[in-house]
């Protein structure tokens, strides 16, 4: 049998880098797929330029989008966890022919016209980023605790250690989308059921899709941190994407 060699690209969340994919991309790179894990402006190892400009959600679309763009990439299997699940939403709309799948692994599902922080019904949590961010000028949010999300134990350092404050107008910008990512029929949402999840944080994103159809729709008895604590499980419901 012929091994098709698929093309990923795979989108951290929010106070997080490329880096916390690592494990995910080795095991799929091993199989001889094609794997990006681009860092967003601000983040990561770009966290020296959080200052340097205003970045906002569209900053973080377009460094998604001038990836597909430049390295010129067709067939994608376009992968979100959680903030960024909103970038990979908006990448899709403005360039539905190069994805083939997406994947929304524990992520927020936006809603045209709204922010993060709009689309959250939890007054207490919206209340604690902005104060957080009050200490800051107003420019940053600092990272939720990694036990907050069930990072399991073993990463716990590691996820403090390299968490990165988040620009705080990524999350109030408003996703402006015109539907073209509708057209997108292969879609996987993965959720995480070894912790809170967003109904603890205000996000209803899996509720809005659970009886939905057209989803195909997966479970990971993990933390929110699925490519951290489970790379395989992921890796493989990646592949089947």
């Amino acid at each position: 049998m012929t091994t098709v060699h698929k093309t990923f690209v795979l989108v951290h969340g929010a106070w997080r880098g490329g880096w916390c994919f690592s494990r995910v991309a080795q095991l799929l790179r091993a199989q001889g797929h094609r794997v990006f894990t681009p860092t967003m402006t601000g983040l990561g190892e770009r966290v020296h330029l959080a200052d340097a400009m205003t970045v906002t959600a569209q900053t973080h679309i377009d460094d998604i989008a001038n990836l597909l763009r430049y390295e010129d990439l067709t067939e994608v299997i376009l992968v979100g966890h959680s903030y960024a699940g909103v970038i990979v939403t908006a990448v899709a709309d403005a360039q539905p022919d190069r994805i083939q799948a997406l994947v929304y692994l524990d992520a927020i599902i936006p809603e045209s016209g709204k922010s993060v922080l709009g689309i959250n019904g939890n007054a207490e949590i919206v209340s604690a980023v902005l104060q957080g961010a009050a200490a800051t000028g107003g420019r940053s949010a600092p990272p939720l605790p990694a036990a907050m999300l069930n990072t399991n134990p073993a990463d716990i350092a590691l996820v403090e250690r390299l968490a990165t404050p988040q620009p705080l107008a990524t999350f109030c910008e408003p996703i402006q989308l015109s539907g073209a990512h509708e057209k997108i029929e292969r879609r996987t949402y993965v959720r995480a059921t070894g912790w809170g999840g967003y109904d603890q944080l205000g996000f209803d994103a899996y509720s809005r899709i659970a009886l939905d159809d057209r989803w195909a729709k997966v479970d990971l008895p993990y933390g929110h941190e699925l490519m951290l604590d489970a790379p395989e499980a992921v890796a493989d419901v990646l592949i089947k994407a």
